[in-house]
């Protein structure tokens, strides 16, 4: 069975959300993904403009439908702008992975309500609303799936990204309790943290220094983590709700 598969965040062909695309794409799922340029501006890797639309074209390469939309995740209106353009051009979604982050540096000494705020509504808000507005409009009554992106805040802390933990680290909480909520649905719920991943942002000196803590010798691919979801997202893996998968290749802090 092809179910359609909604993902957020996948503005960089580099990027975990373009490599769960490719993987669920060659598994033979419709893909429908999101992308914001504007914030993939403001970072240090920048924005390709036709980085989205060149994404979509691999993608139909693999014989699947394909849709996409820029989508700000911040506005109160985004869960039901989504799903309304993923019915009217693909179809009812049966898997939906909450990919797309806000994250910038802060800690206690600078950080402000303003910045907050943003990392609030993309990293926890939109994933809260948009993983229930899934689940009140799944009617297929089995093989739902539902996969959040975390970071590992309980494994470690994260000093200097305290409102990244902070928002990051409630997807956690809301993974266990959703899935509770809908497993009636016939819906699963899990969260997986990557680990140190080379999206484009990594430079040689941070990858050489990060190599070391990885028994395989080297950092984690987005294909990594890719993998890991076309499982969570499979039918073998319907047994598998409420858990936050630490898929880290055996990282040494």
């Amino acid at each position: 069975m092809n179910r359609i598969a909604v993902v957020t965040g996948a503005s960089r062909l580099k990027g975990i959300g373009a490599a769960v695309c490719r993987e669920l794409a060659k598994a033979g799922h419709p893909v429908f993904f999101t992308y914001w340029s504007p914030y993939d501006e403001e970072m240090p890797w920048g924005s390709v403009a036709s980085e989205p639309q060149v994404l979509k074209e691999e993608l139909e390469g693999f014989g699947v439908p394909v849709g996409l939309m820029e989508l700000d995740l911040t506005s109160m209106e985004a869960a039901d702008l989504l799903f309304r353009k993923v019915r009217e051009q693909l179809g009812q979604p049966s898997i939906l992975i909450n990919n797309a982050a806000y994250s910038t540096k802060d800690d206690y000494s600078t950080i402000t309500p303003e910045d907050l705020d943003k990392h609030y509504f993309v990293n926890i808000r939109a994933t809260t609303l948009l993983s229930s507005r899934f689940a009140q409009q799944f009617t297929i009554g089995r093989a739902g799936r539902i996969v959040n992106l975390t970071s590992g805040q309980f494994q470690r802390p994260m000093p200097g990204e305290l409102s990244y933990a902070t928002t990051k680290g409630a997807i956690d909480a809301m993974t266990i309790t959703l899935a509770a909520e809908v497993g009636k649905l016939g819906i699963t719920v899990n969260a997986i943290n990557p680990g140190p991943t080379d999206t484009g942002w990594m430079t040689e000196e941070i990858k050489s220094g990060l190599s070391e803590m990885f028994p395989s010798g080297r950092v984690g691919l987005p294909i990594d983590v890719a993998r890991t979801i076309k499982f969570l997202v499979s039918e073998e893996a319907e047994w598998v709700t409420g858990q936050i998968i630490h898929s880290e290749g055996g990282f040494r802090r």
